[in-house]
């Protein structure tokens, strides 16, 4: 079989995402382009799970660390690999020299069915080249940047590096289990945006919350398990061993219209709805000071979903800015692994959470 490998001239980024939002990333990616006056286009096969961008003039590496919403991960290309054959550390050598010294290797694949079916191959193929890397004194300890080989398939894809000072996890996928006790699947929602916000679930410090639309009960749980007091706003029935086992008071009411006896530190909201009725749901606890800081989901529109979420979260930090008087304001926004049609989002005044 012919190989070819490609060094990168012009700076290409890869981005890993969902399949099915190759689009949203694009988009996000030209919205930052054209703030940073960076000359350059992104390439997309849709539901592939994976964009690439081509900068022509300046660079997008100030992107790697900054978290964009719709980005798993980002790294930037040594190359790309083209049919290369079944030898495939000796024909990969030379990119993995240019991008030594590193510290870790990941071995990425897309996040489709087809990306799956490469994880055999790839346990396989670690295991082949690790011990070479190590011995040829190219994966280092405390090297200042880690390796992706990102397999579109199993002969072709791209080497690129990415600063070990910015958290990743391999192929952008943070799989987390669901203990059995946990009301709905939807807690893993919170665990992941803990993680993906501020790097340890252990960050969260409020006392008290109120969850919005709370029922079956899977974020109030996750609130709960860490010793926090929880209201549960919801018409619906709640996992009975929430008012059983934990810190948590079932509120019979709606979660558009209820308010609180008192100020929390947290409120969340995952309920179903317009995400512009939602923001301006969490817009007014926040502002009002009924609460220091949210956590929620936006649902999202079928078309111009970047375009759609940003003008919220513009509009957001708008209202907030002009509360100066609760402090700075501080957004977070990303989509999640365990979110769908949606993105989640952190809100807060203060930075201690």
């Amino acid at each position: 079989m012919h190989s070819d490998l490609q060094h990168a001239h012009d700076e290409t980024l890869l981005g890993l995402c969902r399949p099915g939002f190759e689009n949203d990333l694009a988009a996000e990616l030209n919205f930052h382009a054209a703030e940073q006056m960076v000359g350059g286009y992104p390439r997309t096969v849709p539901d592939s799970g994976y964009v690439l961008w081509h900068s022509q003039q300046g660079s997008m590496a100030a992107l790697l660390g900054s978290g964009l919403i719709f980005a798993r991960s980002l790294s930037l290309a040594e190359g790309q690999f083209v049919d290369i054959g079944d030898d495939r550390i000796a024909e990969l050598w030379p990119l993995l020299k240019q991008a030594a010294p590193f510290s870790e290797v990941f071995l990425e694949h897309p996040d489709t069915n087809e990306g799956r079916e490469m994880q055999r191959f790839l346990r396989g193929f670690r295991k082949a080249l690790e011990p070479r890397l190590k011995k040829a004194g190219l994966l280092k300890p405390g090297a200042r940047q880690r390796v992706h080989l990102f397999f579109s398939d199993s002969h072709n894809g791209w080497v690129t590096s990415s600063p070990t000072a910015v958290p990743l996890v391999e192929g952008g996928v943070r799989r987390l289990k669901l203990p059995a006790e946990a009301p709905s699947r939807s807690a893993l929602k919170v665990e992941e945006a803990l993680i993906r916000f501020f790097g340890s679930t252990d960050s969260l410090t409020a006392k008290t919350a109120v969850d919005l639309g709370a029922a079956p009960g899977g974020w109030s749980w996750q609130l709960a398990r860490r010793g926090i007091k929880v209201q549960a706003v919801d018409h619906g029935k709640l996992d009975t061993r929430l008012m059983d086992e934990y810190p948590v008071e079932h509120i019979h009411g709606d979660a558009f219209t209820w308010r609180p006896r008192s100020s929390v530190d947290l409120v969340v909201c995952d309920v179903v709805d317009k995400p512009a009725r939602t923001l301006q749901q969490m817009e007014k606890w926040l502002t009002q000071g009924w609460s220091k800081a949210a956590l929620f989901n936006l649902k999202l529109p079928m078309k111009r979903r970047f375009q759609e979420a940003w003008q919220l979260l513009e509009k957001l930090t708008a209202a907030m800015e002009r509360h100066e008087h609760l402090g700075v304001p501080e957004i977070k926004a990303a989509q999640l692994y365990y979110d769908r049609e949606e993105i989640t989002v952190w809100a807060a005044f203060h930075r201690d959470y």
